[in-house]
Formats: structure tokens, sequence, C-alpha cells
């Protein structure tokens, strides 16, 4: 899936629709991943002052990866 993500929220779709989809609770994602289940929790609400570090090691416990595309003008 390819998903163009703009913005926190987005991110938090993502992030929420994918662990659905693997079946994991936010406790489980939050074991697998090193964090706590309020980090989950407010990463899939779209909370713009998550840490960056831990998101990604969120998604890639997920198996998300992150591509950065450059738009020329």
């Amino acid at each position: 899936m390819n998903t163009a993500i703009k913005n926190a929220g987005d991110l938090g779709r993502v992030v929420r629709e994918t662990r659905k989809a693997q079946k994991l609770s936010q406790n489980d994602l939050a074991g697998m991943a090193g964090t706590g289940r309020r980090f989950i929790v407010d990463l899939e609400k779209g909370k713009e002052t998550a840490q960056l570090g831990k998101v990604l090691c969120v998604l890639a416990t997920l198996g998300v990866s992150v591509a950065a595309i450059k738009k020329w003008d």
C-alpha cells in the first residue's frame, strides 16, 4: 500500500489501520516496539509532538517503510 502522509493525522491513521490489519492491540504493539501504550494512543490520534525515533520504531515493528519523495517546483 502506498499512502501519502501529509500530516500527523495521516500517519496516525496508517499506524492504526496497519495495527488492526495485523490483529494487534495497542498494548501488543507498544510491547513489541518498546514504547508505552500511551505513546501508541497519542500517535494514532495524530499527536504532532511524537518523538520521531519512537515513531520510526513503531513503523518498523509494523513493517511499514518510509520514503521521502522530493517534489520539484
